[in-house]
């Protein structure tokens, strides 16, 4: 995600007794049919299973088939359940967890799309990406990356795709109710640098185009527009919304029809298919019928199915190759599900498995982080991880906000507030005072905002936000 795709697909190492398996044609129907998709799924879900090595993990350090865990999700296939050789303690979801809780983990010198990609894969795993550890907050590890100057893009504005996935991961990981646990004026930043970077024609790529009419003049990626429409989608925009439409229409334009591809920058291949039905599925877009149904009786899913080895399960990256690619297969597969870029996690069938699995209190004493947005109702909004070392189970908004003047990612984020102690409403914040019925309140986990207050509780992993207004 912080780079063209195209060397991500291409550097994967594959089990060599799966390129000799025989592709096997299916029958030339107008579209794919749901006893076709059940097959396609079943035998694709068990090519995944084959990609888990001994230990349990799908992912390491560098690129990794974590991925993998979004696409288990929309078939219906809980992540806990899948493990190696019977042994239920190495399980992908507990090994992932444990791998991610590591503080060598996701690499040296990591960048914003490493902890998005965690976010989206940790959630369909069943993870609470919030609160995957005493020290763990993937959420506020994205927050992080919040650009001050440039507000609504997460990492580099230069490399857009680290906006996208922030949208996706912040929208599409809901709280473990289902709730949305970021506020609004975030969503809305989001969306506003999203609808700036699309292009002429309708797309997407993964260089900034605002403020560049050279880039937002010229050909959109089949990849990056799935994934932009789908973290509009997934951000509350309507499939109805005229930017959504001309991103359809732009797949529409690419359409092959003798094959029901789309062809991308990177020619036909399965993972830009793949990326592209992943943002209609996103979008209640119906990837088989009227606008995606070519001439010649093609669909985007047909041309999915028919490049992938039956029984053996696996995708072809592109259609004169002569092996499968396990990310190729896992862009398709969550394709061919029905799925966007990260599913809820489905009820495990292993006995006494819960369906998540998260930290219940903070660590006395370890240091963690926590996510927190603050907006002065001005249009002037600010958000950060604020780094600090609680002393007991629990801690308090007051606690929170003093960490947040010194230990702030971004800093700036919090600057004073009034009191600076004790207990009682919080009256000004970074100088802006209470007026009337204007005060400062305060939602966690997407909850409805309340009158903020030095002693309101705060537990692992909320993720906080502050509002001044009515």
């Amino acid at each position: 995600m912080s780079r063209p795709r195209t060397s991500r697909r291409l550097a994967l190492a594959l089990p060599a007794a799966l390129g000799a398996l025989v592709l096997t044609a299916l029958p030339a129907s107008a579209t794919s049919s749901p006893a076709q998709i059940a097959t396609s799924k079943t035998n694709g879900v068990a090519y995944l299973k084959s990609l888990q090595a001994a230990d349990g993990s799908y992912a390491g350090s560098g690129l990794s088939n974590e991925w993998a865990f979004s696409t288990f999700a929309a078939t219906g296939t809980a992540v806990v359940d899948v493990y190696p050789g019977g042994d239920m303690t190495k399980n992908a979801r507990t090994v992932y967890r444990n791998l991610l809780s590591t503080a060598g983990w996701p690499q040296a010198a990591p960048v914003v799309t490493d902890y998005e990609r965690g976010t989206l894969n940790a959630y369909a795993a069943g993870i609470d990406p919030a609160r995957v550890s005493a020290s763990r907050n993937l959420v506020a590890h994205v927050y992080s990356y919040w650009q001050t100057a440039e507000p609504g893009y997460f990492g580099p504005s230069g490399n857009f795709n680290g906006t996208v996935f922030a949208a996706l991961a912040l929208r599409g990981a809901k709280t473990q109710s289902g709730a949305d646990r970021i506020p609004q004026a975030l969503t809305d930043s989001m969306v506003t640098r999203i609808r700036a970077n699309q292009h002429a024609d309708g797309g997407w790529t993964y260089q900034k185009g605002e403020g560049n009419p050279t880039v937002l003049n010229s050909a959109s990626d089949v990849d990056m527009t799935g994934s932009a429409m789908a973290a509009l989608c997934v951000s509350g925009v309507p499939n109805t919304d005229a930017g959504v439409v001309r991103a359809k229409n732009f797949l529409k334009s690419t359409l092959v029809s003798g094959t029901g591809a789309f062809n991308s920058l990177y020619g036909v291949n399965t993972s830009s298919n793949g990326w592209g039905v992943a943002g209609l599925n996103a979008c209640g877009f119906n990837p088989q019928t009227g606008d995606f149904l070519t001439g010649s009786g093609k669909t985007p899913v047909d041309f999915l199915i028919a490049n992938q080895y039956n029984p053996a399960g696996g995708f072809k990256y592109k259609p004169s190759d002569t092996a499968p690619t396990a990310y190729a297969s896992i862009d398709a597969l969550r394709a061919v599900a029905g799925g966007g870029f990260t599913t809820a996690p489905p009820v495990p069938v292993t006995p006494g498995a819960p369906r998540w699995v998260a930290q219940s209190a903070f660590t006395a004493g370890t240091a963690t982080k926590l996510a927190l947005s603050v907006d002065d109702g001005a249009g002037n909004l600010k958000v950060c991880s604020v780094a600090f070392t609680p002393t007991a189970a629990t801690t308090t908004l007051g606690d929170v906000l003093a960490a947040a003047t010194t230990g702030a990612t971004p800093s700036g984020c919090v600057t004073s507030v009034t009191p600076a102690s004790g207990t009682g409403a919080i009256t000004a914040v970074n100088g802006k005072a209470n007026s009337g019925g204007n005060t400062w309140k305060i939602s966690v986990d997407g909850s409805a905002f309340a009158g903020a207050l030095r002693e309101t509780v705060i537990n692992v992993g909320d993720t906080i936000a502050l509002r001044w207004g009515a």
